[in-house]
């Protein structure tokens, strides 16, 4: 299965995951202006970005770049759309990450949450469905993701899931070391 060609759609009870469309905007725009929320999204190697959005017109540019790097095969971003709601509550990217540190052979995973679901047990049940069958759609023996200290949740989350603190750096593409990873391995 290649994602880039047909991009899987998860779901449970609660959530539902799917590829991001220009109509989440709007949604969308509440998360990344969520100041509570920016401070746990991972913005590591990203070219400086850190992901706080606060005018319609950047979320638009940003949703336009998501979709452009799945049109080249760069990554996948998923919108978390709360089937309670109908509302988009965040998004995961994920891709497939080779490199020449711990982290090669690895599905990087970013977990974008609106601050009021920043809880372990929504994490948990949102991160579920797709845990398992990114192994296969990434080709990798281990999923990554960051949760710094202060993301106490996030982090109860990770070790529910079965993850575990790794001590080892991320080595961005300009050398910069980045930490506060969790690995989960196949």
């Amino acid at each position: 299965m290649n994602v880039y060609e047909s991009c899987p759609v998860f779901e449970n009870e609660t959530y539902l995951l799917r590829l991001v469309e220009d109509r989440d905007v709007d949604d969308l725009l509440k998360v990344y202006s969520d100041e509570k929320a920016v401070p746990f999204f991972n913005g590591d190697n990203c070219h400086g970005d850190d992901f706080h959005y606060t005018t319609r017109e950047r979320m638009q540019q940003a949703v336009a770049f998501w979709k452009e790097a799945y049109q080249n095969g760069w990554f996948v971003r998923w919108v978390i759309v709360d089937k309670r709601t109908g509302e988009a509550i965040g998004t995961i990217e994920n891709f497939h990450r080779d490199a020449d540190d711990f982290f090669a052979n690895c599905a990087l995973l970013r977990l974008d949450l609106r601050s009021d679901y920043e809880t372990a047990d929504e994490i948990v049940s949102i991160l579920s469905p797709a845990l398992v069958p990114s192994f296969q759609i990434f080709g990798c023996d281990k999923i990554a993701s960051k949760a710094i200290p202060a993301a106490t949740e996030r982090r109860k989350a990770f070790e529910r899931l079965g993850f575990t603190a790794s001590p080892h750096k991320l080595v961005g593409s300009d050398g910069t070391q980045y930490g506060d990873y969790f690995v989960l391995f196949k």
